[in-house]
């Protein structure tokens, strides 16, 4: 419902007039027109409008040449963006996205909405999530006009597509949907439209928002679409045949339909040698495994599996523990928590006193706990090196469940040893496999095994190898370059 009615549209418009000026920046002021001496109104929000819009480009026009009608005032104001409408339910809409309503008092039923939004976004700046060292120094930033124009600007061909929604009941917040037409499979623009328009919230404020309302899995602890804050990764996706989602107020994309092995590439990967992104690749999923899984295996061997432990270590352990009140379960998890904690406070806290106490922190408590007796130097060693493995994940969102799953894997070790963790591990995999990113599988090309796809995933090979798009995309166009052959040297 509107704030009118077909019968009473004057008092409806004067009661929406009343409630507007309990609102200190709602304005309406009335001018005369010189050459016809009609009289016409503004109403605007001084709040969300650049008056100096106003003054130059419509009140002058609008004061000094002659209109008779309505439809005059589109001809003679110096604006692209110059709207006349019959519907009244327009009013508040465009009143509070930045629009300047003009009315005549000689027509009650016309109203001309006229652009003057007041852009206030702060400047471009560098990653700060997503740094790298070599590449692109840009980042998204709150404003969804800018973020497309960075995008634009990198893709300068009529096939990029932008779709708009708005989405939230009080927040009406702007929604773009970029995708190339020509490569991307229809199925999953589709998928995406009818999903956010299946959308019921009352404000929307960020990206992450939308991730949770129209994933697959609302209960996963892994995020089923990839956001990201570097234009030039947007860009590769888009041309892959993927589809980026950009928020308005939120400085990061949501990339899909994405699979588990992107969420530990950084984009660096591509502007290093093949060799070296490829190891650095790999040791990203090896630090990953190493962060989960230490602090279980410790756990279960000094529980159930001391034959499995080489007399020199054993030495070392027996010499380490000898003082310990505490089983290795929940001096593990006194560690583990401690470790959180740190994260916590240092990601919470400012900057530089984040810092402080993540560094002062992290060695005063480490040192204490260990001279205390309250846990052993070799446990110390492993959790700290298990939290510096899970730095090593490129998306944020990813790290936070990589923190997650290491509590299960310990209770599961306490359980029944080297058994708990092989069985912990089966229910992740049998959870990742029926996983799926917009009704994709989420662990292609692991699983089901695509051998094509294979070369971007546990490791890179050259561009020269990469001339296909991703099969699990269904791309309508799967060729991304002719392949032309070697010149001998």
């Amino acid at each position: 419902m509107g704030w009118f009615s077909k019968n009473n549209q004057q008092h409806e418009r004067e009661e929406l007039e009343k409630f507007l000026k309990r609102s200190k920046d709602f304005k309406k002021i009335s001018y005369i027109n010189v050459p016809t001496n009609k009289q016409f109104s503004i109403w605007f929000i001084s709040t969300l409008i650049d008056e100096s819009i106003l003054q130059e480009n419509a009140l002058p026009y609008l004061l000094e040449k002659p209109f008779e009608k309505i439809e005059d005032v589109k001809k003679i104001i110096a604006l692209a963006d110059v709207q006349i409408s019959t519907d009244p339910n327009e009013i508040e809409q465009k009143l509070f996205t930045g629009y300047v309503l003009l009315t005549l008092d000689s027509d009650r039923h016309h109203y001309v909405f006229l652009a003057a939004q007041k852009e206030l976004v702060r400047s471009i700046s560098p990653p700060e999530v997503e740094f790298s060292v070599i590449g692109p120094k840009e980042a998204f930033v709150e404003s969804i006009d800018q973020n497309v124009n960075l995008i634009r600007k990198r893709l300068p061909v009529k096939e990029l597509i932008v779709e708009e929604l708005t989405l939230g009941s009080l927040s009406k917040t702007k929604i773009s949907i970029l995708y190339m037409d020509g490569i991307v499979d229809p199925a999953n623009v589709q998928t995406v439209m009818d999903r956010l328009k299946n959308v019921e919230f009352d404000a929307i404020t960020d990206s992450s928002y939308i991730v949770q309302l129209i994933c697959d899995n609302r209960n996963s602890p892994f995020p089923q679409l990839l956001d990201t804050e570097r234009p030039d990764r947007v860009t590769s996706i888009l041309a892959e045949g993927k589809i980026a989602i950009f928020v308005d107020g939120s400085p990061h994309a949501l990339i899909t339909p994405t699979t588990l092995v992107e969420f530990f590439s950084s984009f660096e990967d591509y502007f290093l040698n093949w060799v070296l992104a490829s190891f650095f690749r790999l040791i990203r999923l090896f630090a990953v495994a190493f962060s989960i899984l230490v602090t279980p295996v410790y756990v279960a061997t000094l529980s159930y599996h001391y034959e499995l432990i080489p007399t020199d270590l054993m030495n070392t352990l027996v010499t380490s523990r000898r003082d310990i009140p505490l089983p290795p379960i929940l001096e593990a998890f006194f560690l583990e928590l401690t470790i959180e904690l740190l994260r916590e406070a240092g990601a919470r806290l400012p900057t530089k006193v984040g810092q402080t106490i993540g560094i002062v922190g992290g060695i005063v408590i480490g040192t204490a706990s260990v001279e205390a007796g309250l846990t052993s130097n070799v446990l110390l060693i492993i959790v700290a090196l298990a939290a510096l493995a899970s730095f090593t994940t490129p998306v944020y969102k990813m790290g936070n469940a990589i923190r997650l799953l290491r509590f299960p894997f310990l209770f599961f070790a306490e359980l029944w040893g080297l058994l708990g963790i092989v069985l912990c591990f089966c229910f992740l995999m049998t959870h990742l496999i029926r996983l799926t990113s917009l009704n994709r599988p989420f662990l292609e090309p692991l699983y089901p095994p695509r051998r094509t796809d294979l070369k971007d995933s546990l490791i890179r090979l050259p561009f020269n190898k990469q001339s296909l798009r991703p099969q699990a995309l269904r791309t309508k166009n799967p060729v991304r370059y002719s392949k032309k052959s070697d010149i001998d040297e």
